[in-house]
C-alpha cells in the first residue's frame, strides 16, 4: 500500500510518497497559480513513474492547499449574499469597535466580504435562550433570496440570524428555502459553520466559508477529474488548518477549515519527530516560497487556537484583517519566505517581503521573467545555493539575473552586492526571530529550553542562525525537509472538531446536566468519522472545555481527562480551571465559575509511518560524502570563504559535521556557520548542536 501526501504552496507544490515497500520518494515543481490542480497531476503522473509504479499502486493520496487563503487575499472568491436578522445589517461595518494602531489618522480595516448592498435583513429574532421572539416568515426569505440572485447575481448565501448558536432553527428553515428555490446555489448557515456566541466573528466566518465555497467545490471537481483521467481509484483526503484529516464532500461544506492546510502539516510532522527522538517541546520552523512560519509543540502535542485571522490590511498588524473563528493549529506567519521581494524602505532601511514574487514571475535567478531581487537571489549571491544543482539539477538558476537584480537596491545604499545580499539574509533571519519571540513569549514558552525543527525550501538556510538569535541550543534537520510539508500529510489521521456555545455555572451543573450538554457536541463531531466509514471502536475523543470566572470576558481552555465518570468529572472542573488559570496569570480569585463553550475533536487511528531507528557510534565523515568547495559567506569566519558542501545522500549514521559549511540534498540546502556540529541520526536527520556566541 502507497500512501501520497501533496502540499501547495505559494511557489512550490510539494510530493512525499510511501512507497508499498516502507521505502520513502519525494517530488517538487513549481505551482501553477491560475490552474493549481495542473501542477498537482502532473506531480502525481511524475512521481508514480519515478518510482516504477502504477498509479493504482497508490491508495490514498492526502492534499492539502492555500486556495483558499489566497482567495481571501486576493479577493478572488464567489459573490456572496447575507440573509441577516434585522437591525442587524451593520454588524460588519460597525466591526469590534476596536483600534489596532492608536496613533494610525488613516487607519483602515479589511472590507466586508458581503457588501452592505448584498445583506438583506430578514424579520426574525430568536433570544439568547433559544426562545422565538419574532417568527420567521418563510415568504419574506424566499423573497430576499430571489432579489439577491435574480436582481444582484449572488453565487452563494451566508444565512446569519442572531443566537442561532442557541437554536439554529431560523437558519435551518432559510436553508431548506433556498435550496428548494435554487437549488444550485451554495448556502451554508452559521449554526452549522460555527455555532459559538458572538455574531461578529460567527457571520465572518459564515460569510468567508460561503465565498469560498464555489471556488473549491470547482477545484475539488477539476482535482478529481484529474485523477480519474489517470487512472486512480483510491481515496482522496483533504488536511484542514487543524491537522484532522476529512473528506472531499466536508470540505466543500467546510472550505473555511482549509486555511492554512498546509503549514499545520508541517507541525504535525514537527510534533511526529519529536515524540520518536522523545523530546516534549519543540520550535517547528517553515521557510517556503512566500512566507515563514512558526509554531509551537509542548509535550508532544500543537499549540491550537479557535482564533484565527486572514488577509490583513497591514500585513502583520493583529485587527486589520478578517476576524474567523476555526479550530487551527495556532502559527506565527511573517512574509519573509524565499520569494519576498527586497526593498527599501522611507527611511533607508532595507526590507525582506512582504511581497512576493510567487512562481509567476518569480525570483529574477529563475529566469520566468521576474526583476525584483528576493531572499532567494540574496542566498544565491551568498554562495548558499548551487546554481546548477537546484532541484538536484533539474532547474539551473542565473546567478548574474540574482546579483543585477540585488545591485539595483545595493547601489542606493553605497554597499557592493555581497554587503547587500548578506543585508537581506539577515535582516530576515532577524525579522523571523522577532515574531518568534513575540509568539512564544504571549504563551509563556521558553524556546531557550526547546529544539527548534528546520522545514521547507529554505528553512534548513536559515535556521541555523535564527536559533542562534534565539538562543535556540538545538536544531534538527530533518531528512526531505524541502517537502516536510507534504509528509506532515501522511501522519495525520481523520478527525473532525466541534465547537458550541453553551454558558453554564458550574455550581449548577451536575452529572446529567454535563452529559446533556456534552452528549449532541459529541455526536456531532463523531458524526464526520462514522459518515466514512470509522466504527465508534475507532474513534477517540478529545474533550475540552472554556470556562472563566463569571464577569470576566476572557476564557481559559482546560482538557478534560479521559476515563473519569462523569459525577466525578463535575467535582474536577474548579481544580482543572484553577491549574490552567494558575499557569497564565499566577494568581486566582475568589468567584464562582462558568462553562462558556464546549468542544469535542473526534479522531480516528493514525496512520502508519516509518519509524526511526536506533542509536549509532559517531564517526569522522565519509570524504565521498565531500562534494567540493565553494565560494561562499559566513560572516563569523570572516567573510568569503571556501566553504566545504557535503551530499547528504552519501553522509551515514553517526556522520559528523562541522560549521561552517554546506549539506545539499534535492529539495533544500542546510547551513552550518561556524561553532555548529551535527552529527547523522540513524533516520537521516541532521541533529545540530549551534554554537553560542
Amino acid at each position: 500500500m502507497a500512501r501520497l501526501g501533496i502540499d501547495i504552496g505559494g511557489t512550490f507544490t510539494d510530493f512525499a510518497l510511501i512507497r508499498p515497500d516502507g521505502a520513502t520518494a519525494v517530488h517538487k515543481r513549481l505551482t501553477t497559480p491560475r490552474d493549481p490542480a495542473r501542477a498537482v497531476l502532473e506531480g502525481v503522473a511524475a512521481i508514480v513513474q519515478e518510482n516504477d509504479l502504477s498509479i493504482n499502486d497508490i491508495t490514498e493520496i492526502v492534499h492539502g492547499t492555500t486556495l483558499v487563503t489566497n482567495a481571501l487575499i486576493e479577493r478572488r472568491g464567489a459573490r456572496v449574499g447575507m440573509l441577516v436578522t434585522q437591525g442587524f445589517r451593520d454588524t460588519f461595518d460597525i466591526g469590534q469597535e476596536q483600534r489596532y494602531d492608536l496613533y494610525d489618522l488613516r487607519l483602515q480595516f479589511a472590507e466586508p466580504l458581503v457588501p452592505r448592498a448584498l445583506r438583506a435583513e430578514i424579520g426574525e429574532r430568536i433570544w439568547y435562550d433559544g426562545s422565538v421572539l419574532t417568527p420567521l416568515d418563510p415568504a419574506e426569505v424566499e423573497q430576499k433570496v430571489a432579489d439577491l440572485v435574480e436582481q444582484q447575481g449572488v453565487e452563494a448565501i451566508a444565512i446569519c440570524y442572531m443566537h442561532s448558536y442557541a437554536n439554529p432553527d431560523h437558519e435551518e428553515q432559510s436553508r431548506q428555502i433556498v435550496a428548494r428555490r435554487f437549488p444550485n446555489l451554495f448556502a451554508c448557515t452559521s449554526s452549522d459553520v460555527f455555532p459559538y456566541a458572538r455574531e461578529f466573528e460567527r457571520w465572518t466566518t459564515t460569510c468567508a466559508n460561503a465565498y469560498s465555497q464555489p471556488l473549491v467545490d470547482a477545484y475539488l471537481k477539476r482535482l478529481e477529474q484529474g485523477l480519474e483521467e489517470l487512472g486512480y481509484h483510491g481515496q482522496l483526503v483533504i488536511i484542514g488548518s487543524s491537522g484532522g484529516l476529512t473528506t472531499p464532500d466536508t470540505a466543500r461544506r467546510f472550505p473555511v477549515r482549509l486555511l492554512e492546510s498546509g503549514p499545520a502539516a508541517g507541525v504535525l510532522m514537527s510534533a511526529r519527530l519529536g515524540r520518536d527522538l522523545g523530546i516534549d517541546n519543540l520550535l517547528s520552523f517553515d521557510l517556503g516560497g512566500t512566507t515563514a512560519k512558526g509554531a509551537l509543540v509542548k509535550k508532544g502535542l500543537p499549540y491550537k487556537t479557535y482564533e484565527f485571522e486572514a488577509a490583513r490590511t497591514y500585513k502583520h498588524k493583529s485587527g486589520s484583517g478578517l476576524q474567523l473563528r476555526i479550530p487551527v493549529i495556532d502559527m506565527c506567519e511573517i512574509g519573509s519566505g524565499g520569494g519576498s521581494i527586497v526593498s527599501i524602505d522611507s527611511l533607508n532601511r532595507l526590507r525582506v517581503g512582504p511581497r512576493s514574487a510567487s512562481s509567476e514571475p518569480g525570483p529574477a535567478c529563475y529566469g520566468r521573467g521576474g526583476q525584483d531581487a528576493t531572499l532567494t537571489d540574496a542566498n544565491l549571491t551568498l554562495g548558499y545555493l548551487d546554481p546548477k544543482g537546484f532541484l538536484g539539477g533539474r532547474m539551473t538558476l542565473d546567478a548574474g539575473a540574482a546579483q543585477g537584480a540585488i545591485s539595483r537596491y545595493a547601489d542606493p545604499l553605497n554597499l557592493d552586492v555581497i554587503r547587500a545580499a548578506w543585508g537581506a539574509h539577515d535582516v530576515a533571519n532577524e525579522d523571523i526571530s522577532r515574531a518568534f519571540r513575540v509568539h512564544a513569549t504571549e504563551r509563556g514558552f521558553d524556546y531557550r529550553r526547546a529544539v527548534m525543527t528546520a522545514s521547507g525550501g529554505g528553512g534548513p538556510l536559515h535556521a541555523a542562525r535564527i536559533a542562534r538569535k534565539l538562543m535556540v541550543p538545538k536544531v534538527i534537520f530533518p531528512a526531505g525537509a524541502g517537502v516536510m510539508s507534504a509528509f506532515g500529510m501522511l501522519v495525520g489521521a481523520m478527525a473532525f472538531e466541534t465547537v458550541r456555545s453553551n454558558r453554564m455555572k458550574i455550581d449548577d451543573l451536575d452529572a446529567d446536566s454535563f452529559d446533556a450538554a456534552m452528549a449532541p457536541v459529541e455526536t456531532s463531531a463523531m458524526s464526520y468519522l462514522l459518515e466514512n466509514n470509522l466504527s465508534r471502536s475507532q474513534i477517540t475523543l478529545d474533550r475540552r472545555l472554556d470556562m472563566r470566572y463569571c464577569g470576566q470576558g476572557y476564557d481559559i481552555e482546560i482538557r478534560l481527562p479521559d476515563g473519569v465518570s462523569s459525577v466525578d468529572l463535575v467535582s474536577q472542573l474548579r481544580p482543572l480551571f484553577e491549574a490552567a488559570y494558575r499557569d497564565v496569570f499566577e494568581t486566582l480569585l475568589d468567584l464562582p465559575l462558568e462553562i462558556v463553550s464546549w468542544k469535542v475533536e473526534a479522531r480516528g487511528p493514525d496512520p502508519d509511518f516509518p519509524l526511526i531507528g536506533g542509536e549509532v557510534t559517531s564517526r569522522t565523515v565519509s570524504k565521498d560524502a565531500l562534494k567540493g568547495h565553494r565560494q561562499a559567506y559566513f560572516g563569523l569566519a570572516g567573510g568569503m570563504i571556501d566553504c566545504p558542501v557535503y551530499d547528504r545522500y552519501l553522509l551515514r549514521a553517526g556522520d559528523v559535521v562541522e560549521g561552517p559549511c554546506l549539506v545539499e540534498e534535492n529539495e533544500s540546502t542546510v547551513l552550518l556557520d561556524a561553532g555548529d556540529t551535527a552529527s547523522v541520526h540513524p533516520s537521516g536527520h541532521l541533529m545540530a548542536e549551534i554554537g553560542q556566541a
